[in-house]
């Protein structure tokens, strides 16, 4: 009876101490991808001005798969400390990728809410483009903002469900990415127009122009945008 007792006491115990050390273990991934999309978010928060890209020039063509906002206008966007603003995205977005896979988070969410801090990062550059021309696209670059904003806070909050409630997202998951899939498709529409309007030769010629002048005061701006991201 002592053994029975003494091994089911042990039995329980084991079972007690896995759970607990299964929960602390959960606790500390949710907080690392916690960490990280902070650290992603204050990328595309510290990002001050654009400055003539080194390696690009104006181009009509596809950066990759997507059409790049820099590449379109042969600018770098740079950080308050002067790092390149793409590079220290993909730098954060690969370690967000890495936590929460680690914490279980399918890679289909991942895939958009990366991709979502990305169009961000365009929406602000096209921000920026149009600040230095004086606002040609009007109350359409708002209502861009407002439509890039709202697509990036509903990955961010999928995430973050998939994160805290990992098997009700599972079950959602496929509906909700269906949504995702028409929201994007709507937000790259938008910014392909907006892009185009500001890529038009003349605006082409005065942002140049403009970021030309910026050089000539500030030489630091070209030749020393900061260390690498």
């Amino acid at each position: 009876m002592d053994l029975a007792y003494t091994t089911a006491g042990g039995v329980v115990g084991a079972a007690v101490t896995n759970y607990l050390s299964r929960n602390q273990e959960r606790r500390q991934q949710r907080a690392a991808v916690m960490q990280q999309l902070l650290r992603v978010a204050a990328v595309r928060d510290r990002i001050c001005d654009i400055v003539p890209s080194r390696r690009e020039s104006p181009s009509r063509h596809l950066a990759g798969a997507r059409l790049l906002a820099t590449a379109r206008f042969g600018v770098t966007a740079v950080l308050e400390d002067g790092r390149n603003a793409e590079h220290a995205q993909r730098e954060a977005v690969s370690d967000l990728v890495v936590a929460a896979l680690s914490a279980g988070i399918p890679r289909r969410i991942l895939d958009f809410a990366g991709g979502s801090e990305e169009r961000a990062l365009q929406c602000e550059v096209i921000r920026v483009v149009d600040l230095h021309l004086g606002g040609v696209l009007g109350e359409s670059l708002e209502e861009l903002m407002t439509q890039c904003e709202e697509y990036r806070q509903a990955t961010a909050q999928h995430l973050l469900r998939a994160l805290w409630h990992p098997w009700q997202t599972r079950l959602r998951m496929h509906a909700r990415l269906r949504v995702l899939r028409q929201d994007v498709a709507a937000l790259h529409r938008r910014q392909e127009v907006a892009i185009s309007l500001l890529a038009q030769p003349e605006h082409i010629d005065a942002l140049t122009e403009r970021l030309g002048d910026l050089s000539d005061q500030d030489p630091q701006r070209v030749n020393n945008p900061g260390p690498p991201a």
